[in-house]
């Protein structure tokens, strides 16, 4: 059965931002696409500023990427829970996703190209 994953270098650079901070800016983005869902832009851990990142225990399983962790992002004013996530040992299909974080859009949380 083949894989209905691809992934490709996401064209241009993408910013990341949350509590009006800016968490990350790459020109090293991946994007994911999954069947009929939207596509996910991944981050490089390196682009984004770690230190707003706190590692929770929320995790989920997807039978084509892994089993995913999850991060919260820390502003000066809250803690959006579970707003990362990443698949830290990701599988085969999706082995270019390592050591790449992806945010939940949201009215606090936006990523967008350049």
């Amino acid at each position: 059965m083949a894989s209905d994953i691809t992934i490709t270098r996401a064209e241009g650079t993408w910013v990341v931002r949350a509590g009006g901070a800016v968490l990350g800016e790459s020109a090293n983005a991946l994007e994911l696409h999954e069947g009929d869902m939207p596509p996910v832009i991944y981050f490089p851990r390196d682009d984004i500023a770690m230190a707003f990142l706190d590692r929770t225990d929320h995790s989920t399983h997807c039978p084509k990427k892994g089993d995913a962790a999850y991060y919260s992002i820390v502003t000066k004013s809250t803690t959006l829970e579970n707003a990362a996530w990443s698949y830290e040992d990701p599988k085969t299909d999706a082995a270019r996703i390592k050591d790449h974080l992806a945010f939940y859009k949201s009215d606090t949380v936006a990523v967008e190209q350049l």
